[in-house]
């Protein structure tokens, strides 16, 4: 996505022009409509071919949630859980420039635990990260667009099975009938059928236009009906944005920063590529050279697709995610929208092939904007994010009333197993080596449940007093 002031005209040019005629579809949208597409009597083309899949209740309705969070019999920590442990291996990632700048939040009943940066913003002109160093979050974003959707539905100026096709008539599918029939839930939970992953997403890297792009999809083969199976997405998931547009009458960023970053207090928190540089601190992108890592500019190109990968925050914006994510501010996100949001909509089985995943995760799905493990027989809403120079991990424990987020500015994925090694201490589990060095290994075992005196290192380990909540 380019900077704003480049992008207007092309935005207001196509955008304005269609408001007069797209708002009073918004009215229409609220009629119950069958969320499967079957192809209509008589049709010459047949349906394409479908795969099993769970049979989740669709979302056109709120989910029934329990009130408030003190109605439900959320479980304690596990003992000897110790933020300050967690805080210590975060700085070790950065030691030497394993990584260069890492962020990190963590929250438990409502309550900020730890809102960390660790190393540097650019390893060729270093400033130390604080709370307020912004990162790109790229896929991160995701459960940013289906939160700002579900804040509409509330206001009933969408529906969750509200139609695609009404909101954005450019919108093609491959068959005109499939085209008709995928909604705004089938979107977000990455179900509109198409047959390949990350559609189009080569075009977008190659510096293609999100407008220009979207039009392929008409020409895309698709796998199933709509809402019937799953392929994530980027370009068809940015499609959100036309909707919001469209029912609200405000551009996509706007209304996230309206809706959601200010009334969460994320005052660092921006969209696209003009927002993170305009920001007071952020991480540059980072990539391996030969000799060790080489900060540049951010790719504008996904920033093209904000619904998708437009968000850039801090630790202490991301604190403020969680706690809201969690269920600790009802003003704003109140508990029947969440359930929604998180509950499973498509089952993804291929999320639980690869390391830690394979382990940990005997279950996998995704929902709206979010994914859903069971991992190790604890539900945990899970996303990931990746472009050129940063990645973001983001995890919520409803049983536990518990969140972690970590965000660094670099293609490295050794930052990846600090997640599983939170989350094993928090429910108890026994210690393993997420986190690729002995040093690291040493520390989570030191005070791992189930381990025995031989597990500890020879002089202790590092110990910390059990970290308390800061005031935020």
């Amino acid at each position: 996505m380019k900077d704003k002031a480049s992008r207007r005209p092309l935005r207001s040019t196509f955008r304005i022009g269609l408001v007069g005629l797209l708002l009073p579809l918004t009215l229409s949208s609220t009629a119950q409509t069958p969320l499967r597409w079957t192809s209509p009597a008589g049709a010459d083309a047949p349906a394409p071919a479908t795969v099993p899949t769970a049979h989740y209740a669709s979302p056109t309705q709120p989910r029934p949630y329990l009130a408030s969070l003190s109605d439900q019999k959320v479980q304690p920590l596990a003992s000897g859980f110790d933020v300050a442990a967690f805080e210590t291996m975060a700085e070790h990632l950065t030691v030497g420039q394993r990584v260069p700048g890492l962020a990190m939040a963590i929250v438990h009943n409502g309550r900020v635990l730890s809102a960390r940066g660790y190393g540097v913003t650019d390893v060729a002109a270093p400033q130390p990260v604080d709370a307020h160093t912004v990162f790109r979050l790229a896929s991160l974003s995701k459960a940013f667009a289906s939160t700002l959707t579900g804040l509409m539905v509330q206001d009933g100026s969408l529906r969750w099975d509200s139609k695609v096709s009404q909101y954005v008539p450019g919108f093609q599918l491959s068959d005109a009938n499939a085209t008709s029939h995928v909604t705004v839930a089938d979107v977000l939970s990455h179900s509109v059928g198409l047959q390949a992953h990350n559609a189009f997403d080569r075009d977008i890297e190659a510096n293609g236009e999100y407008y220009d792009v979207s039009r392929k999809l008409a020409y895309a083969p698709l796998k199933c009906a709509p809402g019937d199976c799953y392929a994530y997405q980027n370009v068809a998931f940015s499609l959100i944005g036309d909707v919001v547009f469209a029912a609200s009458g405000t551009f996509y960023d706007q209304a996230v920063d309206r809706r959601i970053f200010k009334p969460l207090g994320m005052n660092d928190a921006s969209m696209g590529l003009a927002g993170i540089q305009a920001s007071t601190r952020w991480a540059r992108p980072h990539v391996r050279s030969r000799n060790g890592w080489v900060s540049s500019t951010p790719k504008p190109t996904y920033y093209r697709l904000p619904p998708a990968a437009g968000v850039n925050a801090s630790a202490s914006d991301l604190a403020q995610w969680l706690i809201a994510q969690t269920g600790h501010r009802p003003d704003v996100l109140p508990a029947p929208l969440l359930a929604t949001l998180h509950a499973p909509v498509v089952t993804t089985p291929g999320e639980m092939r690869g390391g830690w995943r394979r382990e940990r995760v005997h279950s996998a799905s995704y929902a709206l904007g979010w994914r859903v493990f069971d991992y190790a027989g604890h539900e945990v809403v899970f996303h990931a994010g990746a472009v050129q120079g940063y990645r973001g991990l983001v995890a919520l424990v409803p049983g536990q009333d518990f969140g972690v987020a970590l965000v660094w500015n670099s293609d490295s994925s050794l930052p990846s197993g600090l997640l599983p090694t939170i989350l094993d201490r928090a429910m108890g589990l026994p210690g393993q080596p997420w986190v690729e060095t002995p040093a690291d290994y040493d520390l989570m075992l030191a005070e791992s449940p189930g381990a025995s005196p031989v597990d500890a290192p020879k002089d202790g380990g590092t110990s910390s007093q059990r970290g308390t909540a800061s005031p935020h």
